[in-house]
C-alpha cells in the first residue's frame, strides 16, 4: 500500500492552518492527501454564545479553509472543550485515533509541541504519543508550536524546516475562513495569527528561505 497521507492531529478548528497550514497546502500540491483530525469542538472560544451555535460555526469555517489549502477532510472527535481532561473523554480519543492512524498508514503525521502554553494543545499531543507508543509506530510526528513565537527546548530532536513561499498566501487565505476567531470578541487570536510572519521573518534570515515553518521531530 502506497502511503501517500499526512495526518494533522489538533486540538481546535483552526490549529492546523495556524500550525502548519502552508506545510499542508504544499503537500497537497505535490499529490499527498492531507486529513485532519480535531479534538476540540472549541465552544470555549465564546463562553457568551449557544454551544451549538459556535460549533457548528467552527466546524463549518474548518471545512471551508480545508478546501483552500487542498485537504481531504477534517474530522472532529466531538469532545467539549470544557471536557477535553476527562479520562472517559480522552479513551474514547484514545480508540478513534487508533482506528484512524490503522486505516490512512500515514507518511507523517503534524501535532502540537509537547510544551504549547495552551493546556488543550499539550493534552492532545500527550494523547497522540501515548497512542503512538501503544501502536509501536514507525511513522514520523513532527511538533508544531502556536502559542510560541521562538521556538520550546529542541536541542535533542531533529528539525524539519518546510519551504512555504509558494503557499504562504494559501496560508493566509484559509486562515480568513476563521471569522469568528479573529473579530472583536477573539482578539487575543491575534496573536498567533502574526507569529507565523513574526517567524516566517525570522526563518528569512536563519535558513535563507523566504517563508517556511519550522517542525521538531519527536517520534
Amino acid at each position: 500500500m502506497k502511503r501517500d497521507t499526512i495526518l494533522v492531529i489538533c486540538a481546535h478548528s483552526d490549529d492546523q492552518i495556524l500550525g502548519p497550514g502552508g506545510t499542508i497546502a504544499k503537500y497537497a500540491k505535490e499529490g499527498l492527501k492531507v486529513k485532519t483530525i480535531i479534538f476540540s469542538l472549541g465552544e470555549m472560544s465564546h463562553p457568551h454564545f449557544q454551544e451549538d451555535i459556535i460549533t457548528n460555526t467552527r466546524i463549518k469555517e474548518a471545512q471551508r479553509a480545508d478546501k483552500i489549502i487542498g485537504g481531504q477532510g477534517v474530522w472532529f472527535l466531538n469532545i467539549k472543550e470544557k471536557e477535553v481532561t476527562n479520562p472517559k473523554k480522552i479513551e474514547k480519543a484514545k480508540r478513534e485515533l487508533e482506528k484512524i492512524i490503522s486505516k490512512n498508514k500515514p507518511l507523517k503525521i503534524f501535532t502540537h509541541s509537547p510544551d504549547d502554553a495552551h493546556p488543550v494543545h499539550k493534552v492532545v499531543c500527550k494523547t497522540v504519543l501515548e497512542v503512538y507508543d501503544l501502536m509501536r509506530l514507525k511513522t514520523e510526528i513532527y511538533a508544531f508550536d502556536i502559542w510560541k513565537i521562538f521556538k520550546w527546548k529542541k536541542s535533542k530532536y531533529p528539525k524539519l524546516v518546510v519551504d512555504i513561499s509558494a503557499t504562504f498566501k494559501i496560508k493566509l487565505e484559509a486562515l480568513k475562513c476563521f471569522k469568528s476567531q479573529f473579530g472583536l470578541l477573539g482578539f487575543l487570536n491575534y496573536f498567533p495569527y502574526f507569529a507565523p510572519i513574526i517567524k516566517g521573518l525570522f526563518a528569512r534570515w536563519k535558513y535563507n528561505i523566504n517563508m517556511s515553518e519550522v517542525f521538531y521531530r519527536i517520534r
